[in-house]
């Protein structure tokens, strides 16, 4: 799926309906030849104001372009350009538009297009600069040439303009002179008629200058009529030429306005071309001029009003194109005003939905007025563009993160298939184990290489532990058959229990002994039949403990009176090495309570370690308690020891005669000696 390169609007410039032309002065009370004269200069200004409406009608982004060459390339504009500069006439002024608008909008699309290659390649937005076009050099340079040669086209046709002025200027004179009497309107008719024809062929004049000079020309030749004396017959025939010719236009502009329902521009344009001809054509008689003026202004009135009709309907609707537009406006505004909750693919896919979906309804809509319409569009291409730009910066970080991942991931497949045949079960184990947890915190990569290393990664682990379960098949077997052996142990450890009297320590370090050389049971069973052999075992080292320790103590204390028979002075040796051993014992168990204290703060229940340093505590508990009757019985044989001593050495110093019954001299004497 291509994650940036959505379609986004092209650079548009809407239509401008043409300019609304006027409807003419309504007739005055003055002559009616005069009022045409005021009519038809109105009609020639909103004639230009329509042209420079329909001159400056563009294209819509996304709308129906005029029938017109469709451009694929700028190097095609570029090339239509040339051929126009080359031609050395101007060019038309609307194709010349046209070739803006397509040049510029084939630039944009191809200037967007290198901004997104060069995001997609891993450059920053703000870093992007436009290389400099050739094809848009030569745009220009030939569009300033057609300008300049436009321009000295306008400035000589200004020239002539003004030349036009000074002909009519000199014919309106002429005819003032040839208009001072009646004797000189008679003679110089022919040349009055040569001096109208001269001025028909006289084109255009500066426009400011239009109404006032065709007024004057009016004046003086309704005056040179009306001084007119001779010849009437020819005069009579000059005036029903001239009512033929405007009646001929008067029902030309009354077909058309019959005709306005189809197409109200091309009659509007046909009508201008109709004034232009009733006001070449010269005066009627006097009691005709006013109902000929009115009859050609009915007719143009209607068509006038139609299509004043007709822009003010377009015009309406550009302001609901516009209202739709800014409405899609605000539309992609909300959206982009969220644009930071967008974490996954999912939801920019949506959302690009949503933005294109905003794009197609822009495209069906029309086109706004000419001031608002450009402004518009650049608002909703901004939007767009900001929407996509983030979106491109979004996939620009991904594929970052992506890559980072991708090795991240090929690492851990590399150690996996290191692992893969590896026989150390336990360590390999734990080692994948810790790999598969490593692979599970790790993010995306792109998706043409996901699955690849997926298969290699579980490849290799189930290799590993396809191995570790054939191997561990003959190892199970003989855990089953340890657990059985342990089973009958500990039956065989109850049985002595039960029977403590014919029980004996042997028989019990026996069984011990031969606990240890079984080998591992099943792993689950381990601890609780670990607890069962303790428990019983316990149970006959608590009784054969209490009987031994007696037994222990009288061995010691036989020893004791057997070393002081044989008058060997080892009692006081004997104490110091007790002493010695009982501190010793008594440090090395306060050294175990600090441990196993330490260790059921921090360890889980039921660890072996914490089981056989509680089994070492009640041992050495038990050596202080034996060794502490020791040392008790060790002290008594030496106070009796002494005591003999001193009735040895009392019996020495007595008299002979002396009775062995004798009180003592006194009750003092008596109590000491006691």
């Amino acid at each position: 799926m291509n994650e940036t390169n959505e379609l986004q609007p092209t650079p548009e410039v809407e239509n401008v309906a043409a300019a609304v032309p006027t409807e003419p002065a309504p007739a005055q009370e003055t002559p009616a030849e005069e009022n045409i004269a005021n009519d038809e200069a109105q009609t020639t200004a909103d004639e230009a104001d329509a042209a420079t409406g329909e001159a400056q009608a563009d294209i819509v982004a996304g709308n129906e372009e005029p029938a017109q060459t469709q451009y694929q390339t700028k190097e095609e504009v570029v090339a239509r350009a040339q051929a126009i500069d080359a031609e050395g006439q101007g060019g038309d002024k609307s194709e010349l538009d046209y070739l803006k608008q397509a040049f510029y909008r084939l630039h944009r699309a191809a200037q967007v297009a290198a901004r997104n290659a060069f995001i997609e390649a891993g450059g920053a937005p703000e870093d992007w600069r436009p290389e400099i076009d050739a094809a848009e050099e030569n745009f220009k340079a030939a569009m300033q040439s057609i300008r300049q040669r436009r321009a000295e086209i306008a400035e000589e046709m200004e020239r002539q303009k003004t030349e036009n002025l000074e002909r009519k200027l000199a014919i309106i004179e002429r005819i003032k002179e040839l208009a001072t009497s009646p004797e000189e309107a008679n003679q110089h008719f022919d040349e009055f008629k040569q001096l109208q024809a001269a001025w028909k062929e006289i084109k255009a004049v500066p426009a400011e200058r239009a109404t006032e000079i065709w007024k004057t020309y009016q004046h003086h030749v309704e005056q040179f009529y009306d001084l007119l004396k001779l010849n009437i017959e020819a005069r009579e025939y000059d005036f029903r030429k001239n009512l033929e010719a405007k009646e001929r236009l008067c029902e030309q502009a009354e077909a058309l306005a019959n005709e306005a329902e189809e197409d109200i521009v091309s009659a509007f344009q046909k009508l201008q071309a109709l004034h232009a001809e009733y006001k070449e054509i010269g005066p009627v008689a006097k009691d005709q001029r006013e109902a000929i003026w009115e009859r050609f202004k009915a007719a143009s009135t209607v068509i006038n009003k139609r299509h004043q009709e007709h822009f003010e309907g377009i015009k309406a609707r550009e302001e609901e194109n516009l209202a739709a537009k800014t409405a899609l406006c605000e539309k992609i505004d909300e959206l982009n005003a969220n644009i930071d909750s967008l974490k996954t693919f999912a939801d920019w896919d949506e959302r690009t939905k949503q933005v294109l979906e905003l794009q197609a309804q822009w495209r069906t809509i029309g086109y706004a007025n000419h001031r608002q319409n450009a402004i518009i569009f650049d608002r909703f291409r901004t939007s767009c563009d900001q929407f996509f730009t983030a979106k491109a910066e979004f996939f620009r970080t991904v594929k970052d993160e992506q890559a980072q991942n991708l090795e991240k991931k090929r690492s851990l497949v590399e150690e996996a298939e290191a692992l893969k045949d590896s026989t150390e079960w336990r360590k390999t184990t734990d080692k994948l184990i810790q790999l598969q947890k490593q692979w599970k915190t790790i993010g995306a990569v792109p998706r043409k290489y996901s699955e690849q290393l997926w298969q290699r990664f579980t490849s290799a682990c189930d290799h590993f532990f396809e191995a570790k379960n054939a191997a561990g098949a003959d190892q199970r077997a003989e855990e089953r058959q340890n657990l059985e052996a342990k089973r009958g142990i500990i039956e065989e450890l109850r049985q002595l229990a039960e029977d403590k009297a014919n029980a004996t320590i042997e028989a019990v370090r026996e069984l011990q002994a031969k606990w240890n050389t079984i080998g591992h049971v099943p792993f689950r069973e381990k601890d609780a039949l670990y607890k069962q052999y303790r428990a019983v075992a316990d149970e006959l080292y608590q009784a054969f403990g209490q009987n031994q320790a007696r037994r222990r103590l009288e061995g010691f204390q036989k020893s004791v009176r057997q070393a002081v028979a044989k008058g060997e002075s080892t009692l006081s040796r004997e104490m110091e090495r007790l002493q010695r051993v009982f501190e010793n014992r008594k440090a090395e168990l306060q050294t175990y309570e600090n441990n196993l204290n330490f260790l059921n703060a921090t360890s889980r229940s039921g660890n072996s370690l914490v089981a056989e340093m509680n089994r070492k505590v009640e041992k050495l508990r038990e050596e202080l308690g034996l060794m502490e009757q020791k040392i008790k019985a060790l002290r008594t044989e030496m106070i009796q020891q002494q005591q003999a001593k001193n009735d040895a050495k009392t019996a020495d110093t007595k008299p002979a005669d002396t009775k062995s019954d004798a009180k003592p001299a006194d009750t003092k004497d008596g109590q000491e000696e006691a």
